[in-house]
């Protein structure tokens, strides 16, 4: 596996926060990768990493880019909105 460089994404959608739905791959289908996040409201982010953690991201201000890889936000503990998927 090579390593990703996420300081320029090429794709964004809009994302909806679920409980047991990963985040769709940027071409349709199972996403292995992972995508970083935009957070245009603030709040609290629980995501699914690429490792398998579950982690909270508390206090998160408006306009943020979370710089870690996940598969999925949490609908549950996610306060956060206007998220956005960026590959």
């Amino acid at each position: 596996m090579g390593v990703l460089n996420y300081v320029q994404s090429g794709r964004a959608a809009a994302i909806t926060p679920s409980d047991t739905v990963n985040i769709p791959s940027v071409s349709g289908g199972t996403n292995t990768e992972g995508c970083i996040l935009y957070v245009g409201g603030t709040g609290v982010v629980k995501v699914l990493t690429i490792g398998g953690d579950q982690v909270f991201f508390h206090g998160v201000p408006a306009g943020t880019t979370l710089q870690v890889r996940v598969l999925r936000v949490f609908s549950t503990g996610t306060t956060a909105t206007n998220i956005v998927a960026l590959w």
